[in-house]
Parts: structure tokens; C-alpha cells; sequence
């Protein structure tokens, strides 16, 4: 049912001249470091999203070398609200690594690529094919989209068994000419025609030999991740303002959730508050006023959020440790926060708090 694979790659090719994305702003110029750091940007995001995003982080950081000398704070801070902030870390460290083992130029070569922290397989070959325009297959998600459609392929594109088998028909349908082309013509193809719902087939180039349009399972394929019961978890988070209007923040470790941003204390309850106010030589000066919970869904498990606004008063023996910042809210929303943290200060300079 498919075609040869040259006929394949003209049809897709022939569909991105005319309707493909080629005014991303990463395109001009096409560099390996803009690439690359749209690459890890799109990473579980949608292009709407990342776009802004990128534009910030080149307006700042214009070159790989200025990223490299960066302080991972400034990094976090641009990234605030995009998520899944391993990403950001590792960015900052393979920039480093980048600077200081290849002299600021991402090598060229998938395998060295893979070597460098947060870049797998499919992001190096993307880096190599639209940077370099050297042929190498992808298959981000869009591309896993497409293919298992293609050619029916049954199971969870996550499993390492069709995984194998999505590669393998990405690495024969990739043509040695338009490398740059071809990998954003399927990225595109999958975001924009052949999407999660309500497929486009009749604007697909390669809907006559496509083997799920042909046994219509358009809607059973790709087949779903199966699904487990995300655990459910809550937490209360304090925000404690002190008569200058600061708000006391704790820095996170360096790894885990929110790692390395800038949060509001949490606490198990509220019954732990006196606990957690003695440790810090806290008083407080009003009563605990509780918010309405809000839900934070993580990958892995949904979060209950219970904040809790409290009045400190002036405490001179409390020196913040390490990890202890008094900010004023202005200034806390210039960190790096996770969203549901800025969401909570930007409420609390709202006139009905003020």
C-alpha cells in the first residue's frame, strides 16, 4: 500500500513548499544554537507556545556563548512558565559543555550531539538535518503521529518495541536531498494535517497509500498511552508578608520539582504551620487566612494547592539562610517561579488584596 520511499519524500516535500511553516522564527538564520535551543523548547510544547519564549531568550542571551556565561537564575527566569524545567537546566549545562569542549559551536555530528545533557536521539538528528542540512530521520511527536498512521502500526509509541519500528521506517522514507525541508515538512505535516483529532486526510499529500486512512482507524491510531490513575497529592503553601510587604520565597534544590525556581514554603497542613514559623522564628501577626485550593496537574500526579496568606511581623533575629529570600513582589515576579506560584503572587497584587 505505502509508495517507494522517493515518492513519499516528493509528495511531502512538494505539500511544505506550498503549505509548510517557513517564517518560524528560529528559521532566520538557522543556526545550530537556534536549533537547538528551539528544539528543547518544543519538547512537549506547542510551536504557539514556544515562539514567544524563544524570542525572549535570543533577545537576552543572543549567542551560545552568552547562554554559557549565564547564571542559571537568569535561565530559569526566562523559562518561567514553560514548564518542565529540566529542560532549562540541562540547557544551561550543555551550553557550558559546548563552550567549553567544541569552542561555542554545537558539533555536527548526531552521535557527539547525544553525548551533550538533554539532546536524545531524535533532537540531535533534528539538530544535524536542520542546522547542517545533512540528512538524519526525527520522530518527535508528530512524526510518531504520522508514521503510525502510515503504515498501522498497533501499540503505545512510547514502548521501546514500536519505537524500534517507527525508526525504522523513518530512517527508510528519509531522502538524502532537503534534509532541512523534509524534517520540517513532517514536523509540520503532523501539526498541522495529520493532527491528535479530527485528522485532515483530505489535505494530506500522502493520504492515497496512507494504510490507517484506507482501513479508516484514523481514530484508533496512534494507539493511546494506557492509562494508570495519576496519584493525587495536596499541599499548603504559604505566603507570609512581613511589614515591608516582602514576601518570604525559598529557593529549591537543584534537581526534582521546580528544581533550582524560586517558591512559596509548603507545608503538609496547616497544622505544621506553628512548626514551621518557630523553625524560621516567625510571628504572626494576623490570623491565618486561607484561599480557595487550586490544582496543579503535573505529568506524574495532580497537586491540591491550598495557599495560606499570613502577616509576619518585623523579626531582626531571622537572617534568611541560603535557600530564604525576603522579595518584594515585584521583584519575586522577575524569578524564576513555577506557574502556579506566580499565578498566586500576581493575585495578591490584585486591588481586592491590596
Amino acid at each position: 500500500m505505502s509508495v517507494p520511499a522517493p515518492l513519499f519524500a516528493d509528495q511531502v516535500l512538494s505539500w511544505y513548499q506550498q503549505h509548510g511553516r517557513k517564517d518560524l522564527p528560529w528559521h532566520e538564520p538557522r543556526t545550530g544554537y537556534h536549533v537547538w535551543l528551539s528544539e528543547i523548547m518544543l519538547q512537549q510544547t506547542q510551536v504557539a507556545t514556544v515562539i514567544p519564549y524563544f524570542e525572549k531568550f535570543i533577545a537576552r542571551f543572543p549567542t551560545l556563548a552568552d547562554l554559557a556565561n549565564s547564571d542559571i537564575d537568569q535561565v530559569l527566569a526566562l523559562w518561567s512558565g514553560l514548564g518542565y524545567y529540566a529542560r532549562a537546566r540541562n540547557l544551561h549545562k550543555c551550553a557550558q559543555q559546548v563552550a567549553s569542549q567544541y569552542q561555542g559551536a554545537l558539533p555536527d555530528i548526531a552521535e557527539l550531539l547525544e553525548q551533550l545533557p538533554g539532546i536524545g536521539r531524535s533532537t540531535a538528528n533534528a539538530i544535524v538535518s536542520q542546522a547542517f542540512n545533512r540528512p538524519a530521520a526525527i520522530l518527535d511527536g508528530n512524526v510518531k503521529r504520522v508514521l503510525a498512521r502510515y503504515f498501522a502500526v498497533e501499540g503505545w509509541t512510547g514502548s521501546a518495541k514500536v519505537q524500534k519500528v517507527l525508526w525504522q521506517h523513518a530512517e527508510q522514507l528519509t531522502p538524502s536531498h532537503c534534509a532541512a525541508d523534509y524534517t520540517q515538512a513532517m514536523m509540520d505535516l503532523g501539526a498541522m494535517v495529520c493532527t491528535r483529532s479530527k485528522p485532515k486526510c483530505t489535505e494530506c499529500p500522502i493520504a492515497e497509500s496512507c494504510q490507517a486512512k484506507a482501513e479508516d482507524l484514523q481514530s484508533q491510531l496512534p494507539t493511546p498511552k494506557p492509562k494508570k490513575a495519576k496519584p493525587a497529592k495536596s499541599c499548603h503553601m504559604l505566603i507570609l508578608v512581613n511589614p515591608q510587604g516582602k514576601i518570604l520565597l525559598e529557593k529549591r534544590p537543584p534537581s526534582g520539582i521546580w528544581g533550582g525556581l524560586m517558591c512559596l514554603p509548603q507545608i503538609d497542613n496547616q497544622q505544621s504551620l506553628a512548626e514551621f514559623t518557630k523553625q524560621l522564628q516567625l510571628q504572626c501577626s494576623s490570623e491565618p487566612l486561607a484561599w480557595q485550593p487550586m490544582l496543579h496537574k503535573f505529568t506524574h500526579f495532580d497537586l491540591t494547592i491550598t495557599p495560606v496568606q499570613i502577616e509576619v511581623k518585623a523579626n531582626a533575629n531571622f537572617v534568611a539562610e541560603d535557600h530564604w529570600y525576603w522579595l518584594a513582589a515585584d521583584k519575586v515576579l522577575q524569578a524564576g517561579l513555577p506557574t502556579p506560584v506566580r499565578k498566586l503572587i500576581e493575585a495578591l497584587q490584585s486591588p481586592i488584596f491590596q
